[in-house]
């Protein structure tokens, strides 16, 4: 009879703490609503970090290439007056 108490008992117990812990469990919206917020930092972070890479360079690429056009205006102007 002690034997089916404490095994009785520990049963009660072992489930009731499988009740408290499956309370604190998320449900599969809330880990899906909590995944997409954290994946939609991630992706926005990391797309902002590839047009920073790309900006940066076609920025300096625009300024080579108004330099080379005001030089190429600054030698078609020099040539015009050693025609004349």
């Amino acid at each position: 009879m002690k034997k089916f108490r404490l095994s009785f008992s520990f049963g009660v117990g072992l489930l009731s703490m499988m009740g408290l812990l499956g309370c604190s469990q998320e449900t599969p919206m809330e880990k899906t609503k909590a995944a997409a917020a954290s994946g939609n930092a991630a992706t926005q972070a990391a797309g902002q970090a590839a047009v920073d890479a790309i900006k940066t360079p076609m920025d300096k690429a625009r300024q080579v290439e108004s330099t080379l056009e005001q030089s190429a205006e600054q030698r078609a102007a020099q040539s015009k007056e050693s025609t004349q």
